[in-house]
C-alpha cells in the first residue's frame, strides 16, 4: 500500500474516534461541577480529534495525487489527421 493511503485511512480512524468521543458525551448530565469539567474535557478532545483527523485526510489524499505516476506522453505526430 502506498503511503498516501495509510495516511488517509488513519485520518479516517481519527475522525471516526473523535466522532465517537464528541457525540458520547452529549447525554452525560451531571450536577457535579467536576464531573462537567471532566466530560467537557473529553468533548473537545474528540473535537480536536476530529478536525486532526480531517487535515491528516486531506494531507494523505494530497499525498497520494502527488505520488500518482503520470500519464504517458504519446508522441505520433506523423499519423495525425490534422495533416493533409
Amino acid at each position: 500500500m502506498k503511503s498516501g493511503t495509510i495516511i488517509i485511512i488513519a485520518g479516517g480512524v481519527m475522525i471516526l474516534f473523535g466522532l465517537i468521543l464528541f457525540y458520547g458525551m452529549q447525554g452525560v448530565t451531571s450536577a457535579d461541577p467536576d464531573e462537567k469539567k471532566f466530560f467537557s474535557a473529553i468533548k473537545h478532545t474528540g473535537t480536536f480529534t476530529g478536525l486532526l483527523g480531517i487535515g491528516v485526510s486531506i494531507a494523505g489524499f494530497l499525498l497520494y495525487l502527488m505520488n500518482r505516476k503520470p500519464a504517458p506522453i504519446i508522441e505520433d505526430y506523423g499519423n495525425s489527421d490534422l495533416q493533409e
